[in-house]
């Protein structure tokens, strides 16, 4: 999944691609270096960030998707929380709704993605972007996610959701410190116990370059370790900022992976 993020203020690329022609320049760049899904966000969701309205959020991202469906043979999904953006988007031409709520802090947004028939990416949040980073703590982590998981699944089930239209997110960086991150990359595999697809966005996050002390703009190496892992570890889709460095990393990791013994 490529990141496509038309913000003037998101933590690693924002303003970059705020331009609807840029944007669709750069989608299309990432579909040729590999990306599966291009993931369209309008609002930042980085620690600290306020929301916007969505008729904000839809003014970005309705002319890059109105432009990029009709050139697109990949599923294009839309990042929001917001019922409006998710149903301008839909309209447009996207067919996934990725919900950094899980669709709890709107929940019609359920309804909409039985309506569209979308997909949808269910994630983890503690909080909201603006708080979520405070006074932080979990008794039992893993379960603590698996559960809020499992809340989300039940609510857009219940709503007419498919079973195959659901990924689950933990939602890396989302309410958590460095070491719940790692935590949460090391015992991944802990998430199968619910049978839906797995989805991580490690990609380029505060937690990579605390632990390498690095910036934004140096966590690549650390980026494609956590996609490698969470891969190993039964990620199904890794949503990311490099897709050509990622994607030729796990078709090397692939090949490891799936190795036969010599004898």
């Amino acid at each position: 999944m490529g990141i496509l993020n038309v913000t003037p203020d998101s933590f690693s690329d924002g303003g970059k691609y705020l331009n609807p022609e840029r944007a669709v320049e750069r989608a299309l760049e990432m579909v040729q270096a590999g990306a599966d899904i291009i993931d369209v966000g309008g609002e930042s969701s980085r620690p600290g960030s306020d929301p916007i309205s969505a008729s904000e959020e839809v003014d970005r991202v309705l002319p890059v998707i109105e432009q990029l469906a009709p050139l697109l043979s990949c599923p294009i999904s839309i990042d929001t929380y917001k019922v409006p953006v998710a149903e301008a988007a839909l309209t447009a031409g996207a067919s996934i709704i990725n919900d950094i709520s899980g669709a709890q802090f709107e929940p019609a947004m359920a309804n909409v993605a039985a309506q569209f028939d979308a997909g949808m990416v269910l994630m983890h949040i503690r909080g909201n972007p603006k708080t979520m980073q405070n006074a932080i703590r979990y008794e039992h982590l893993i379960e603590e996610i698996t559960g809020y998981l499992q809340k989300c699944i039940e609510h857009v089930r219940r709503a007419g959701v498919g079973a195959d239209q659901i990924l689950i997110d933990p939602g890396i960086g989302f309410g958590k410190t460095v070491e719940h991150n790692l935590q949460i990359l090391h015992h991944l595999d802990q998430f199968q116990t619910l049978p839906y697809p797995i989805l991580v966005g490690a990609s380029r996050k505060s937690f990579i370059g605390k632990v390498l002390k690095d910036s934004t703009a140096s966590r690549l190496e650390g980026s494609l370790v956590a996609a490698i892992l969470a891969a190993e570890r039964g990620a199904a889709v890794v949503r990311v900022h490099d897709v050509a460095e990622t994607r030729r990393a796990l078709t090397l990791a692939d090949a490891i992976f799936c190795a036969k013994s010599v004898t």
